[in-house]
């Protein structure tokens, strides 16, 4: 996998996004860079090419959405497997987000709505049939993001 030099505009595009991509246009970030708005739109259309720039996610308050049971479940995998297992984990219904860790143990975070106490239950046992092992399980309250500063001159600086 090749590593994408980033300049200036590069990083600024991408902190713009992550700060806010739903309510920002190509042409909000243009003028905001002082560069034109096909500029950016090709920039963007580079990163992402490049796979720098993976996608676009809906940030869902899934308590407002009346599912109460937002789980952080902290698994082990064999390091050998542990891409593929993460990747099979993604695969759980109710299982809305995998990362795998540089760790040797809790080094899949598996992120998981569950109806009730049961339908934990059964996604905590589908981790474990797949092959990884569950070392705890926490509701999430909330989740709080921003975006790297270090993508923008603005506040690196």
């Amino acid at each position: 996998m090749a590593i994408r030099e980033l300049d200036t505009l590069d990083r600024e595009i991408l902190y713009t996004l992550q700060a806010e991509a739903r309510h920002t246009s190509s042409t909000d970030i243009a003028a905001s860079l002082d560069v034109s708005a096909s500029t950016v739109r090709n920039r963007i259309q580079q990163l992402e090419a490049d796979g720098v720039l993976r996608g676009y996610h809906a940030d869902v308050d899934y308590e407002s959405a009346g599912y109460q049971l937002f789980t952080l479940i902290v698994c082990t995998a064999p390091i050998p497997e542990r891409e593929e297992l993460a990747a099979a984990a993604a695969t759980v219904p109710g299982v809305v987000e995998v990362q795998e860790v540089m760790t040797g143990e809790a080094n899949v975070l598996v992120r998981a709505i569950g109806e009730d106490g049961d339908d934990l239950t059964r996604i905590g046992e589908e981790l474990d049939e797949l092959g990884l092992h569950v070392s705890d399980e926490d509701l999430i309250r909330e989740t709080h993001r921003s975006p790297y500063t270090g993508f923008s001159e603005q506040t690196s600086g």
